[in-house]
């Protein structure tokens, strides 16, 4: 499906169109996980714009990619050739150790924050935990296609390793949570 024109004005009724032409309520849970994605991707390219390093830009794009090809599938239920592939979920596995290998081991849970970059890639990591939740309510009606669940499970975890590295290599720090014993 290519989009030809913006505006429509098919979706004024409360309905919109899947790939695969049917139409569905604005408020069903599989446009909803769709919508969180996408809000996830715009936070993705939000973070991006601090990105001081090209190849890291390159990963991250390579990611918006992802999303996009996540949000494609569920447009198109049942769709016989999936556009997001395992060796991504592998990537983002790979990626977490990397980082993690690199950070102080965790005390604590730490405070979203420290440097812009930094803290954009916290914002965007919850957005990721809210399209994660998004797509487990959508899977407790439908038929589940875990890859999707796990995908954006380990993109969080890699946001959060990422934030750290980031944080630690800009000459920030961790700042830890403080409670009371």
């Amino acid at each position: 499906m290519r989009i030809t024109k913006v505006t429509t004005k098919t979706g004024d009724n409360g309905q919109t169109g899947l790939g695969n032409n049917i139409r569905i309520s604005k408020d069903h849970p599989r446009i909803i996980a769709m919508g969180t994605i996408d809000h996830l991707n715009s936070f993705l390219g939000w973070s991006i714009s601090e990105c001081p390093d090209n190849n890291l830009e390159s990963e991250l794009k390579a990611i918006q990619q992802d999303l996009f090809n996540l949000g494609g599938e569920l447009s198109i239920p049942e769709i016989e050739n999936p556009l997001l592939k395992n060796h991504r979920l592998i990537f983002l596995e790979d990626q977490i150790e990397l980082f993690t290998n690199q950070l102080p081991p965790l005390e604590e849970f730490v405070l979203p924050g420290g440097i812009e970059f930094s803290s954009r890639l916290h914002i965007t990591r919850s957005a990721c935990r809210n399209a994660e939740r998004a797509l487990i309510a959508l899977y407790k009606n439908e038929v589940e296609t875990s890859l999707h669940i796990q995908y954006l499970n380990r993109l969080s975890d890699y946001l959060f390793s990422l934030a750290r590295w980031v944080n630690l290599s800009g000459g920030g720090q961790d700042e830890q949570w403080i409670h009371e014993k």
